[in-house]
């Protein structure tokens, strides 16, 4: 009987001596680096689950063994979190459970797509298209389709997205980007309308979306935009057309070859103020925050008209003869 004991002893303390290395060695496995040299992009495609994605590592030869990932899954299945879809950068000097925390975090790749101020809603959608890692749901729809998918109730989308540098990742669409543009442009106008001047010649926030868009086709100065409001405020005011050039190209449409010739300032166009009254009936282009706080709060004064320098800013006149001096400073003496 002693001796049976004995033998049960030593085979009990066998048992626990390879359940210990076993515990050791299945450790040593989960804590391993990753079988990378370098730095490696990897996709969590959408609807894939934990096995798929180890299996697929395991393939690839990132993950040397597998079934250690896949023991721990079975035996703690609390420390595998939910994989989320996206890229990810995967570290040589990582092991398995940090490669699985991460797969399951919000660290994924990001990208940036930038509009720039001034930019119609046409070349947005054109860098939209180009960007190779969105999904493309807005592809050869109309404008029109476009409002009606982002669910963006407004007639016309020429101005309602605001230009910046959006951050996205592998698994977003442009339908993303474009509602995060319209919710950050909705926030700004609003913003601004309500620090915006006394007796100031717009009725609307509409309006002012309008002007803010004319002022950012017209300069790219800082300085100049409260002025140029300025001006655009006193014609209003006073019945003078705007007559501003920025709308008739936009108004030309994709015939603009980079000149405005004298029949295209007498073409009516609705949106060509050598001609109609007042405001055009939608923005020309995406105007930034300093537009718009600049169509809200023009800057006082006398002038009535501006004629570009040739340097990228105005010379800005109180009378229409010091504006024919000024056209004929800074403008035919160019072409002579």
């Amino acid at each position: 009987m002693k001796r049976l004991f004995t033998v049960l002893a030593v085979l009990v303390a066998l048992g626990v001596a390879a359940a210990a290395g076993g515990y050791a060695y299945w450790q040593s496995r989960l804590a391993a680096p990753l079988a990378l040299d370098e730095p490696l992009l990897y996709q969590v495609p959408e609807g894939a689950g934990f096995h798929q994605v180890i299996a697929e590592l395991g393939q690839q030869g990132v993950i040397a063994d597998p079934w250690a990932l896949k023991v721990l899954a079975r035996v703690y299945p609390q420390k595998v979190p939910a994989l989320r879809v996206g890229e990810y950068r995967l570290m040589p000097d990582m092991d398995s459970r940090e490669l699985m925390a991460l797969l399951g975090s919000n660290n994924v790749v990001t990208y940036s797509l930038t509009v720039p101020e001034g930019w119609t809603f046409a070349q947005m959608r054109e860098r939209l298209d180009e960007a190779q890692k969105l999904k493309h749901r807005t592809a050869g729809k109309t404008d029109a389709e476009v409002l009606e998918l982002i669910e963006v109730d407004k007639a016309h989308p020429e101005g309602w997205f605001f230009p910046d540098t959006y951050q996205y990742h592998r698994g977003m669409s442009d339908t993303d980007i474009l509602r995060q543009a319209h919710a950050r442009m909705a926030q700004m106008l609003d913003q601004a309308w309500a620090s915006r001047a006394d007796e100031l010649a717009l009725d609307t926030p509409y309006e002012a979306l309008i002007m803010a868009s004319l002022i950012e086709r017209e300069t790219g100065v800082p300085e100049e935009r409260r002025e140029i409001a300025g001006v655009f405020s006193r014609r209003l005011k006073r019945g003078m057309r705007l007559q501003t050039d920025p709308t008739v190209i936009y108004g030309m449409g994709r015939r603009y070859d980079g000149n405005i010739t004298r029949a295209d300032l007498r073409e009516k166009t609705p949106y060509n103020t050598y001609v109609i009254d007042g405001l055009p009936p939608t923005p020309i282009a995406l105007p930034g925050k300093a537009a718009l706080d600049a169509a809200v709060n023009p800057l006082d004064g006398n002038t009535l008209y501006f004629v570009a320098k040739g340097d990228g800013s105005h010379y800005f006149s109180r009378s229409l003869r010091e504006h024919n001096n000024a056209v004929n400073r800074f403008i035919r003496s160019d072409n002579d």
